[in-house]
């Protein structure tokens, strides 16, 4: 057989093998609604997954080999998952707070720190772990604390921290 033939094979071989998801080292802290947000997901994985597998010829292979990629992950996240106890006190920034700082140019941002499953930006969940995160934990209403950004460090000052959005 030639050595192209051999190659190919492989090459087909690797393409139904999807790269897996990297599982990050930091702790898994997550909120009330982020725990239930990796169930559902868990649970959304698995019942496409048995659809897929109940086509039995006719099922998409690489679709399967992607959600049994993701169904280990989210597997692997929920029993990873380090439940954090809901928001009391508003004292310091912890996992679940929402937090309204200013930035030195005046300009005002409202952000719940939350963990790495649950984080979305643009809806104002950031990561605990992540530079901003890492800047407001512990704080306290009036800090100020240096956020060290891609972009270059910003001096930010907490004016308030609540439980609830």
């Amino acid at each position: 057989m030639s050595r192209a033939f051999v190659n190919e094979d492989q090459a087909a071989a690797q393409a139904t093998q999807p790269v897996e998801r990297s599982i990050s080292d930091q702790p898994n802290y997550v909120t009330e609604s982020g725990l239930a947000q990796l169930q559902a997901k868990l649970t959304e994985v698995q019942v496409l997954l048995a659809e897929q597998t109940a086509l039995g010829e006719r099922a998409d292979k690489q679709r399967i080999a992607d959600l049994e990629r993701d169904l280990r992950y989210f597997q692997q996240r929920l029993y990873s998952a380090q439940p954090v106890a809901e928001v009391t006190s508003v004292d310091k920034v912890q996992i679940g707070s929402w937090v309204t700082f200013v930035d030195t140019e005046g300009e005002e941002q409202r952000i719940c720190l939350v963990g790495e499953d649950q984080a979305d930006a643009a809806v104002g969940l950031v990561n605990w772990a992540s530079p901003l995160g890492k800047a407001l934990m512990g704080s306290e209403v009036g800090d100020e604390v240096v956020w060290r950004r891609p972009a270059g460090e910003l001096t930010i000052e907490i004016i308030e921290i609540s439980a609830h959005a």
